[in-house]
């Protein structure tokens, strides 16, 4: 590899803020120097460069075209050093992973089974996070996320874990009564309890049954798939669940399927992380082990 042509760092950080000031004194506040040392600086990374990248004018300076252009790729630099700083102190160790996790699939399947991770695996650190937003990976100390949709993350490594299988669910108690779910279509005199990001899927559940939509009129709306179970659980309506997350609920008797209807979504579960990035110990321990754990439970299904 040939020998780098690296300016002094306090040069380049005292060019930048000073650029971004338009002001050598306010650089000097920023950097906590002398406005005499920022002017050094500056002095210093011209003569390196050969350049001169100021005007000085009365009370300002600005850039010329040439330090524009520097300043642009000189930014962009100090981003990518100060983000690699800030990875290294989040995770100072290559056996500490940072995770975030779609918070229904975190609570009802990777809490359960983090146990079995951690007998195999006692020498990595699980640092989970409950998130449905999409990650900037470029600039987080998040290593790896867990994601619900329908694959379309081309900027970043993305690998399948398992499908959604979606079912009508409710409190044992709407089975009785005069308004007693028998047939699907009695689900039209019940509440319908939605999730706000996914209210498409009773009209898709619906449209299956062939069942029309608009006549089903009353529903409950709720900002997470753990609240909407909750609200099944405690009578208020019929919910749509992924089966598989819910199978306490089912084992102990707070829900039951009413039907055996299933809806394929297309969406599905997906471990990403940022694209080309190498794994660490921690991080290829946790690809090796839920891959082959959500692979070992379908196969068991």
């Amino acid at each position: 590899m040939a020998v780098r042509s690296l300016p002094p760092l306090n040069a380049l950080r005292s060019f930048e803020a000073a650029a971004r000031h338009g002001s050598f004194n306010q650089a000097a506040e920023e950097l906590f120097v002398t406005p005499s040392a920022i002017s050094h600086q500056i002095k210093s990374l011209e003569g390196f460069l050969k350049i001169k990248l100021f005007r000085r004018e009365k009370r300002r300076v600005g850039l010329t075209s040439a330090g524009e252009k520097y300043l642009n790729a000189i930014e962009h630099a100090l981003d990518e050093i100060d983000m690699a700083t800030r990875r290294l102190i989040a995770t100072p160790n290559a056996s500490a992973v940072n995770l975030s996790v779609a918070p229904a699939f975190l609570t009802r399947w990777l809490v359960p089974h983090i146990g079995q991770f951690q007998q195999l695996y006692p020498d990595v650190e699980l640092r989970l996070s409950a998130a449905n937003t999409r990650i900037d990976f470029h600039h987080s100390d998040t290593d790896m996320a867990i994601y619900y949709g329908y694959d379309d993350w081309d900027d970043m490594e993305s690998y399948f874990l398992r499908n959604a299988r979606l079912m009508p669910v409710c409190s044992p108690r709407l089975m009785d009564g005069e308004q007693a779910l028998q047939t699907p279509a009695d689900l039209c005199d019940q509440t319908l309890i939605h999730v706000s990001n996914r209210l498409d899927e009773w009209e898709s559940m619906l449209n299956k049954l062939g069942i029309n939509s608009s006549s089903s009129g009353k529903g409950l709306t709720f900002s997470s798939t753990s609240l909407a179970i909750g609200a099944a659980i405690e009578g208020l309506g019929v919910a749509l669940a992924d089966v598989d997350l819910i199978v306490k609920e089912l084992k102990y008797g707070e829900l039951v399927t009413p039907f055996d209807i299933r809806l394929d979504t297309k969406k599905a579960f997906h471990l990403v992380y940022e694209k080309n990035r190498p794994l660490t110990y921690g991080m290829k321990s946790f690809f090796d082990w839920i891959t082959g754990s959500i692979q070992k439970t379908t196969e068991t299904e």
